[in-house]
């Protein structure tokens, strides 16, 4: 059976500047996987290849089977990627139920907007009890939840989440991880984090990203034992 998500050998760029060279991934139905790396790696970067928002000029990526080449990012959002992206940007002049139902983009999913919005409260209680507050009201956390609640809202396949963890307590982080865990295997979830530790423990695989290439993949297990890495990114 095909993989969920198949990127093969791209090349990306940003104008005239490349930032990944040849980067391959696969990913299975209900796998975690994170890719890792410092600033200015080409996480995000990645990210833009597989929501259609930047198209590879060498490679393809195919989603369910279906190549992204020449889609446009609703496009996407329509086949089942949804985005958290990193800073958040929830809408914030707008109400916390308006943001979540503007999740629910895709037709498909229009007609079950009731029933996704109250099982995205479920997940996150307290956007519940925020509901008609502005979003700009809200704290970093609360935001952070909101915009992964706002992404659910499209009931999508594979949920792209960049750089969790990014202005964040530990204490907020460990929940909305705890969170994502129980999303189950519905939803395959590819991670973007600076926060190693943290992304290895969520994660069943990863990847680690440098100045735009691959340089490692493997069992998070392993990795998060691995003495290079240890050293590299934990300070052990």
């Amino acid at each position: 059976m095909a993989a969920l998500l198949d990127v093969s050998h791209i090349d990306l760029y940003r104008s005239e500047t490349q930032v990944l060279w040849d980067i391959s991934l696969t990913l299975e139905q209900g796998e975690r996987v994170a890719i890792l790396g410092s600033n200015g790696a080409g996480k995000s970067s990645f990210l833009a290849a597989v929501t259609a928002t930047i198209a590879p000029r060498r490679g393809e990526i195919r989603f369910n089977g279906q190549s992204l080449a020449g889609m446009r990012p609703h496009a996407a959002t329509v086949l089942g990627i949804a985005l958290v992206p990193e800073g958040r940007r929830v809408y914030k002049d707008m109400s916390v139920r308006e943001n979540l139902e503007m999740g629910a983009f895709p037709k498909s999913v229009r007609g079950r907007l009731k029933e996704t919005l109250e099982h995205v409260i479920q997940l996150f209680p307290i956007l519940g009890q925020r509901r008609d507050q502005p979003a700009g009201t809200l704290s970093g956390g609360e935001q952070q939840m909101l915009a992964i609640g706002r992404a659910l809202m499209s009931r999508p396949k594979l949920l792209l989440v960049d750089e969790l963890s990014l202005g964040l307590a530990p204490m907020i982080t460990k929940s909305i991880y705890r969170t994502l865990s129980a999303l189950g295997s519905d939803i395959t979830i590819l991670l973007v984090e600076q926060n190693v530790e943290q992304a290895l423990n969520f994660s069943q695989r990863a990847y680690i990203l440098e100045s735009g290439r691959m340089t490692r993949s493997g069992r998070s297990a392993d990795l998060l034992q691995d003495a290079d890495i240890r050293r590299a990114y934990l300070g052990m």
